[in-house]
This record gives C-alpha cells, sequence and structure tokens, in this order.
C-alpha cells in the first residue's frame, strides 16, 4: 500500500521535549514554549487510565510524536503483532507527526530485555532488517523513523562502520531517520571514529528528526544515560548537524534526574539559538 510522508508541518515543527508525567501539570498550567513533545508510545498503549487522560489533554494545545523501545526491528523471531496492533491503535488515537523506534534488537525468544541492543553492521544484517521495516510500514501505512542507538561493544565481523548501515537500512527500506546527535558523540568516543564522519555519511533527505540529550562517564565508556544536560560537545556536534541537515525538528530528551520543567525549557531555548547561529552560518 502507499506510504503517507510526514506532514508538510514536519519540516517546521521546531523544538519539542520528550514528554515525562514529572511535568503533565506544569505543562497544563504554564502553556511552555515548546513547539511539540514526543511519548514514549509503550506508556500509553493502554485501554484507558489517568495516562490517557493527561495525553489526551497535553494532545489538544500541542503536536505529539510517538516513540517506542520495544519494536525490536532486528530481531530475529516473528514481529509481535498484538504489539503493532497496540502501536497502530494509538496513533490513531493521538494522530502523531511520526513514528519512531531504535536500529537495534531487544529480546530473544519471545523475552524483552529491556535494553537496546546493537546490531552487526553486515549487509544480511541490512536486508534483515529492511525487510523487516517495509513489513512494519505496510501495516502502519506510513514510514517510520529509525534511531541510532549507543553501543559499548564491537562485534568481530562487520562489514561497514555505523553510519553506513544506518544510510544502507534507511535507503532499501525506504524509511527516514531519527538522528540521536549524542549517540553520535558517544559512539565516536566509544569507538575511536570522527563525529563528522558520521553526519557526512547520512543521506540529507532521510533525517526527519534530531534527539538531544546528556550522557554519563563509567570508566573508559561513556554511557547514554538522559540523565545530565546536554554537555558542550553535544552542542557542538548539533550545530555541525544543522549545518548539515537544516532546520530538522529536534528536541531533549531527559529519563533520569529530572529537573522542572523551566530549566528544560531553558535548555530547549539553547537549542534554537545553536540552530539559528549554524542556519546563519550556512547563509553566510
Amino acid at each position: 500500500m502507499p506510504l503517507s510522508d510526514p506532514p508538510d508541518s514536519a519540516g517546521t515543527l521546531g523544538f519539542g521535549l520528550g514528554l515525562r508525567p514529572d511535568h503533565y501539570e506544569a505543562i497544563l498550567a504554564q502553556r511552555p514554549r515548546v513547539d511539540w513533545f514526543e511519548i514514549l508510545s509503550e506508556n500509553y498503549m493502554v485501554g484507558g487510565g489517568k495516562p490517557l487522560q493527561w495525553l489526551e489533554r497535553i494532545r489538544a494545545d500541542y503536536p505529539l510524536a510517538m516513540h517506542g523501545v520495544s519494536l525490536s526491528i532486528g530481531g530475529s523471531g516473528r514481529l509481535d503483532r498484538a504489539y503493532l496492533l497496540e502501536l497502530k491503535s494509538l496513533a490513531q488515537r493521538v494522530q502523531p507527526e511520526w513514528i519512531s523506534d531504535h536500529l537495534c534488537w531487544t529480546g530473544v525468544d519471545g523475552t524483552n530485555l529491556h535494553d537496546l541492543l546493537p546490531l552487526p553492521h553486515t549487509g544480511e544484517a541490512v536486508r534483515h532488517v529492511a525487510r523487516r521495516v517495509r513489513q512494519v510500514q505496510d501495516f502502519l501505512g506510513q514510514r517510520i523513523l529509525l534511531e541510532n542507538v549507543s553501543s559499548y561493544l564491537r562485534f568481530t565481523h562487520g562489514a561497514m562502520p555505523e553510519w553506513e548501515f544506518l544510510a544502507a537500512v534507511a535507503e532499501e527500506a525506504d524509511c527516514d531517520i531519527l538522528l540521536d546527535v549524542n549517540n553520535v558523540y558517544v559512539n565516536s568516543r566509544n569507538h575511536g571514529f570522527a563525529p563528522a564522519s558520521f553526519l557526512e555519511g547520512i543521506p540529507r533527505r532521510r533525517v526527519r528528526q534530531i534527539h538531544l540529550a546528556g550522557h554519563s562517564r563509567s570508566g573508559r565508556l561513556l554511557i547514554d544515560t538522559h540523565d545530565h544536560p546536554v554537555p558542550e560537545p553535544v552542542w557542538d556536534l548539533y550545530a555541525d548537524a544543522v549545518r548539515r541537515f537544516g532546520a530538522v525538528p529536534a528536541m531533549i530528551e531527559r529519563d533520569d534526574r529530572i529537573p522542572p520543567l523551566a530549566e528544560l525549557v531553558a535548555e530547549l531555548d539553547r537549542a534554537r539559538a545553536v540552530a539559528a547561529d549554524a542556519l546563519r552560518a550556512v547563509a553566510a
């Protein structure tokens, strides 16, 4: 069946935040300067209750994007049809700007390991993932976005660098990309590559959304923990991404040590300023 593109508003949607329960009341009371919110799909794939009530009230004032963690698009088992039915039902309910998940696998033999596990960067994996993405897109009736994940080990065999793998999956599956700039930086430090090479290897027309977040250090590794403000090197890499990909909708993720809403809105204002400076530099 024909696939729908993100709506025309997607290119100018602006700057968003991850919607977290800590901020429900403040959002409705303050109507903060946030252009859109990204929801964690699994938190609202329920039959009813307070989470959906909050969501419907916020949806009345703000556009939403759906972001999942359980699709397991790289898994070896069958796609979970029950999960896909719930995902499609939620999409029909909230009418998101787009639906995204991660380029990873999350479980085996029906057991969810609750982690975003990396894939080997091989041609076989590209074909396997692309086939499953096409099945999901046909079921949902729209293109999805896949996010590059953080990783802390290397496979003993891999025919291509991470960015070539991500680009190959997107092209083969005809899906789009959610570019996580923090994950690019984390992986560049953990695996010893130049982050500029990653950005240069991603096709411009495929990037529909950008994630910004903070990370932690554990020994020699950087860990994608989403529990700190966006650090300076990630802001610098975000500016590089804007110069390459343009005015792509961007958002800040915070999943632990969640600060007051006003603090995240101020951080989002910095994202606006960084993007504006980068776009002016391109224009000049």
